[in-house]
């Protein structure tokens, strides 16, 4: 595919290069070894992503009553079956030295006041027992990110690349082109549009998920699904992604952009109403507002679909208005901004893409199926959420595999890496894409996969949007071989990826489980399998097998 390198002295070279600064990211570059050169490349600011917007918490085993079992075994329920247990039961054992971590990197999670032992405050969302969430009041990926980049920014050995963004991987074959070792990466400057070559003896994917391939989703810009497309044109097995959660309550209000209503405040007695104030969750699961998102999501879209409503509510506001602030400054505040008062008034809600249960499918070391290449977090399949992701477990998730990756390449960190890399086509002289052109082609692929691979899908549908993305994919790679090279083309090129793996995906599931419900195939078989495709369409359908 690439030609003509830009400039050669472009060329950096990194023990390991981290593309990504979410949770997962930095706090893999924070637990690095200091004697170990880092690179850490962020598309935009540090604090942009998934992770600073993220309000719930973080799941973990604290309290008296609960236990691992119960933890893996809510997991694992909400999970529908796919999710792997021994990941499950490592992730949940992890759980409390994780917060430790998190605490004594200057995390200061909300307290229990009215425990005299001052003990972390929990509270409880969809599918868990017990109340476990370890919060920092509304707003815990925020408090998050700001400690640890206050950390990485002190770090000697972590150089900072914002603004830059990731085009491709640079890929190695053997001989027999057999195996594959990731050396590097292409990297845009935005500052100045220039690629540059970043090489490392390991890559390690963090860019998060790709809900932004759906016209609503809880999800900043930054999840364009950067990673997961680029693993899947360097060779990567792409697991599940079929699976992508909607989560129930994002706020509905024409200047409200992707502000998502926590599901903590269902935890602590919000009520989702119909506008003439009739509950409804009781008809769809014993649970009720606290079962699981795939299932609340689909009974919000089957009310809403049934009656013609363009949102539901959420009801607050029989709380103590003094309870609801303390324990939702955040959101209160936000709905205040749009004349919602939600002391006094219920919040309007709509179901909006939130998180993605597939990806890059990695084993318990986080190791793809490319050597020396590594994915983490959201952007990864670790088998840990199955096929519906249970409230609060993918921050704990993001920490666990990162010390992971640590553990993996200690072992390996004196190895050699060689300089043999396809070179990319100059951005030199190349026409610039018209800004039209691209702004049109996002809004029409979002668009197909809101109304044709949503919450509730069917086999024509599938096949219609398959046509149609292929269209796409032909002519946005067309754009992308002629014309220069830019943020916006790069994200463009990746979500079409997405696009096509989500629906080769669903169209290879003959069943509905979980976050994927097919009217022509409604019942859930009796085995639970993984979906596995690569870049050559080759479906794996048994289970990965773990290095």
């Amino acid at each position: 595919m690439y030609k003509i390198l830009k400039q050669v002295e472009n060329s950096r070279f990194f023990d390991v290069l981290i593309i990504g600064s979410g949770a997962a990211g930095n706090s893999l570059a924070l637990q690095l070894p200091t004697d170990m050169q880092i690179g850490l490349i962020s598309k935009t600011e540090l604090h942009e992503g998934s992770t600073y917007y993220a309000q719930g918490g973080i799941s973990a085993v604290l309290s008296n009553i609960d236990s691992i079992n119960q933890h893996v075994e809510d997991t694992v329920d909400a999970g529908a079956g796919l999710c792997k247990e021994d990941i499950v039961k490592n992730v949940a054992k992890e759980s409390k030295k994780i917060i430790e971590w998190l605490s004594h990197q200057g995390v200061e999670f909300t307290k229990n006041e009215s425990d005299p032992k001052n003990n972390l405050h929990l509270t409880k969302e969809g599918g868990h027992t017990y109340a476990r969430i370890v919060h920092a009041d509304d707003k815990t990926g925020e408090v998050i990110q700001e400690s640890l980049i206050e950390k990485i920014k002190k770090q000697r050995n972590i150089e900072l690349f914002t603004h830059h963004v990731a085009v491709d991987l640079i890929i190695n074959k053997n001989s027999d082109n057999k195996e594959k070792k990731c050396i590097g990466a292409y990297i845009l400057n935005k500052k100045n549009n220039l690629i540059n070559v970043f090489k490392a003896k390991f890559v390690v994917i963090a860019t998060g998920g790709a809900n932004k391939v759906y016209l609503y989703t809880s999800n900043p810009d930054t999840s364009s699904g950067d990673g997961i497309a680029m693993a899947y044109r360097a060779g990567c097995d792409i697991a599940n992604m079929e699976f992508m959660q909607f989560h129930p309550t994002c706020l509905f209000h024409h200047k409200a952009k992707s502000f998502l209503i926590s599901e903590s405040l269902r935890g602590e007695g919000g009520r989702l109403l119909l506008p003439n104030g009739k509950e409804f969750m009781h008809k769809y699961d014993s649970r009720g507002v606290l079962a699981p998102r795939d299932i609340v999501a689909r009974a919000i879209d089957r009310e809403m679909k049934t009656y013609g409503l363009d949102y539901v509510l959420l009801d607050i506001s029989h709380k103590e208005s003094s309870f609801i602030k303390k324990r939702f400054p955040n959101i209160y505040s936000k709905c205040l901004k749009y004349n919602i008062d939600i002391t006094k008034q219920a919040i309007p809600v709509v179901p909006a893409t939130h998180y993605t249960c597939g990806g890059i499918n990695i084993n318990i070391n986080a190791r793809t199926n490319i050597k020396n290449l590594y994915a983490i977090g959201e952007a990864a399949h670790s088998g840990l959420h199955g096929a519906n992701r249970m409230a609060s477990n993918s921050l704990l998730e993001c920490i666990f595999f990162s010390k992971k990756v640590i553990e993996d390449i200690q072992k390996n960190k004196d190895m050699n890496t060689k300089d043999d890399y396809n070179e990319i086509k100059n951005n030199k002289n190349k026409i610039i894409s018209e800004e039209v052109l691209i702004k049109h082609s996002w809004k029409e692929i979002r668009t197909l996969m809101w109304d044709y691979v949503g919450i509730v899908r069917s086999n024509d549908r599938l096949i219609k949007a398959k046509s149609r993305i292929l269209l796409f994919k032909k002519e946005i790679e067309e754009s992308f071989d002629n014309n220069e090279i830019s943020s916006d083309l790069i994200e463009l090129r990746n979500l079409v990826y997405i696009a096509e793996i989500i629906i080769e995906s669903a169209l290879q599931r003959k069943e509905s489980r979980g976050l994927h419900y097919n009217i022509d195939y409604p019942e859930t078989l009796s085995t639970a399998q993984d979906t596995i495709i690569n870049i050559n369409n080759e479906i794996l359908s048994k289970k990965y097998q773990e290095k």
